[in-house]
């Protein structure tokens, strides 16, 4: 694993710090022996192979001496880069983009997940298409409506790819229609939506699996979650609300790949609290959480939406800074020291997601007849029920309930 500084570009975060990640990304591909990591400085990119010639020569001996078949550099590599650095040092060579995409790849369970990685791949990939030779000889032959004399091998490439990437699309399109059909029916359901967000590997997965006792992956890996998981879910409180857990962000994710995976995200922009959980342990956590709120603004979530700032892995701060972080936080209105891992401070948490979740409850008389038998049973299972009173043509209920209980209940009738 390659991260190259660049010195003519601003430095933006440690390089040691960003290989750190760069190779926790590398460890979440199965099949992976990650033999290496250096910080390559470099004056500036050169457009032809990124690297000088001498450091081109340094690396390629490097790489022949230890065997490596696989190059991974942290950071965008052109299609011409590429294609030269695959040539001299005999490898197969992946950017960070490329990383990204296998590890989605891997991960995406969903049948949206997968078409989504798909997709992006396919855009990915058109950018890789570099013409390998010098010449327009190289040619198909054909009737001038499906490419015929002057059309080289590299635009046939790119049609095909626009053609996959279409029928992608539509495919797509019939996922995101069932998804709002899912979606449409939780509305109906009188349950809070709790959306948890973080950057990838702050502990997202493991407050899940505290929560709902899934089996959800949650392990020390970087996008070890790709594909929404939603639970329903009673807090200690007994307050019961619908958990989804999200992918993890990153920075520096390419343009492509938040567009291509914006539907996954799309729960959070139903969710009726977002919880957003940090590693507040990690060196660069403020940069870590700037970039979740960037990509929160940019998917469209406002500042009105209730939100919680989770401190999570306080197990992994010394007693010193457990208690400095637990005295910033107690001066900030919603934020919150714990632990997922051990359970230290969640109980403060349920009480706040169930006071921000609290509706206020107003109440209403319903005349239900006879034949509302499954309606009556509903309203008795959500403990809304103050006072019934048997008539001829049915019964009334005196009722005291939540808005959203209330638009539960019409869709139910509906």
């Amino acid at each position: 694993m390659l991260h190259p500084e660049i010195k003519s570009q601003p430095r933006a975060r440690d390089p040691e710090l960003a290989l750190g990640e760069a190779l926790a990304l590398a460890q979440a591909l199965p099949g992976l022996d990650v033999v290496e990591g250096r910080v390559v400085r470099l004056p500036k990119a050169l457009p032809g192979m990124l690297f000088g010639s001498g450091k081109v020569e340094e690396l390629r001996a490097l790489i022949e001496e230890a065997g490596i078949e696989l190059v991974l550099i942290d950071g965008p590599v052109t299609p011409v880069q590429q294609r030269n650095l695959e040539r001299a040092w005999k490898v197969k060579l992946l950017d960070r983009t490329g990383l990204i995409l296998e590890i989605f790849a891997d991960r995406a369970r969903t049948r949206e997940g997968v078409l989504q990685v798909e997709l992006a791949a396919l855009s990915y990939q058109r950018t890789r298409l570099v013409r390998a030779w010098t010449h327009l000889e190289r040619q198909r032959g054909g009737l001038g409506f499906v490419g015929g004399p002057g059309e080289t091998q590299i635009e046939a490439d790119r049609r095909t790819i626009d053609t996959q990437m279409v029928r992608l699309r539509r495919q797509l399109s019939k996922t995101v229609k069932t998804r709002e059909l899912h979606r449409a029916a939780r509305r109906k359901v009188p349950f809070p939506v709790v959306a948890l967000v973080g950057y990838t590997n702050a502990g997202k997965s493991t407050l899940f699996n505290r929560l709902t006792g899934a089996d959800v992956m949650a392990k020390d890996m970087l996008f070890a979650t790709l594909d929404p998981t939603m639970r329903a879910v009673t807090l200690p409180t007994g307050k019961d609300v619908i958990l989804s857990d999200t992918v993890g962000f990153i920075s520096d994710l390419p343009t492509q790949l938040i567009a291509a995976f914006r539907a996954t995200l799309e729960e959070v922009l139903e969710a009726d609290l977002i919880v957003h959980v940090r590693d507040i342990a990690h060196p660069e956590t403020e940069e870590q959480a700037r970039n979740v709120r960037t990509i929160l603004a940019d998917l469209g979530v406002d500042e009105t939406r209730a939100q919680i700032e989770l401190w999570n892995k306080a197990d992994l701060l010394d007693e010193a800074q457990q208690a400095g972080f637990a005295e910033r936080a107690a001066v900030q209105e919603g934020v919150y020291l714990t632990s997922a891992m051990t359970g230290q401070g969640l109980e403060t948490l349920y009480g706040a997601m169930t006071a921000l979740l609290d509706d206020s409850r107003s109440q209403d008389e319903l005349h239900l007849p006879h034949s509302a038998g499954r309606a009556r049973a509903w309203l008795y299972e959500q403990g809304v029920v103050e006072e019934e009173t048997m008539q001829a043509d049915g019964s009334v209920l005196r009722v005291n309930w939540t808005d959203r209980q209330k638009q539960a209940f019409r869709g139910l009738k509906g």
